[in-house]
C-alpha cells in the first residue's frame, strides 16, 4: 500500500489518482461526521462531504502537514457541514440532529426503550446547543479526536477546546436534567479522555 504522505504529496501536485485513493480512504469517516453534523440528513451530509473533498482538492497544494491529514480534512468537513446547515436553516428554519446515534449496550426490551428515550433526549438537547458547542462534542465523542487534534482542526487553543467541551457538557446536562434524564447527561469519556 502506498504511504499516505506520498498520496498527499502527489495529490497536492495534481495527481487525481492519488487524491482518489485519499477520498476512498476517508470517504466513510467524512460522511459519518457530516451526517452527524447535519442532523442525520443524508442529502445534506452528502453535499457537505462533497464540499469538504472539493475544498481538500483545492487546498491540498497548500497543506503543510502541521497536523494530521485526517484532522485537516475533519476541519474542512465541519466547515462544509456548518455552511450546509446554515443554507438549509435559511430555507427551512430548523436545526435537527436525528442522525446522532448512541452506542448500543443492552438487549432487553426495557433497556432498548430506555436507550431510545435517552437517544431522543440527547438529540433534542444537541439541537439546542450552539454550533461551536455541538461541534466540539461531536469531534471529541463521535470522531474520538483528542484535545490537540480538535484545537488544530478548529484553529483554536487547547484551553479553548477544554472550555467549550466543559461548557457544552454543562449545558447538555442542564438540558437533559429538565427531562429527568440527568444520568444521560454524563458524557462518558473515551479512552483518550483519561490521558488529557
Amino acid at each position: 500500500m502506498i504511504e499516505e504522505k506520498d498520496l498527499i504529496r502527489r495529490g497536492g501536485q495534481g495527481d487525481s489518482d492519488a487524491f482518489r485513493q485519499l477520498v476512498e480512504t476517508y470517504q466513510a469517516p467524512v460522511y459519518r461526521l457530516a451526517l452527524r453534523m447535519c442532523g442525520g440528513d443524508a442529502a445534506l451530509a452528502e453535499d457537505a462531504a462533497q464540499e469538504a473533498f472539493l475544498a481538500a482538492w483545492r487546498g491540498l497544494p497548500r497543506f503543510r502537514g502541521d497536523s494530521r491529514f485526517s484532522t485537516w480534512l475533519y476541519r474542512l468537513t465541519t466547515n462544509a457541514a456548518i455552511d450546509c446547515l446554515r443554507r438549509e436553516k435559511r430555507h427551512r428554519g430548523t436545526d435537527d440532529l436525528d442522525g446522532v446515534e448512541l452506542p448500543d449496550g443492552g438487549d432487553t426490551p426495557q433497556e432498548t426503550a430506555e436507550r431510545s428515550e435517552t437517544r431522543n433526549a440527547v438529540r433534542a438537547a444537541l439541537c439546542q446547543l450552539t454550533d461551536e458547542h455541538r461541534e466540539v462534542l461531536l469531534l471529541r465523542y463521535m470522531q474520538d479526536l483528542d484535545y490537540g487534534e480538535i484545537a488544530r482542526a478548529l484553529r483554536i487553543s487547547e484551553g479553548t477546546v477544554k472550555s467549550r467541551i466543559n461548557r457544552a457538557k454543562a449545558r447538555l446536562k442542564e438540558l437533559l436534567s429538565g427531562g429527568n434524564l440527568s444520568a444521560a447527561a454524563s458524557v462518558k469519556p473515551t479512552g483518550k479522555e483519561g490521558q488529557q
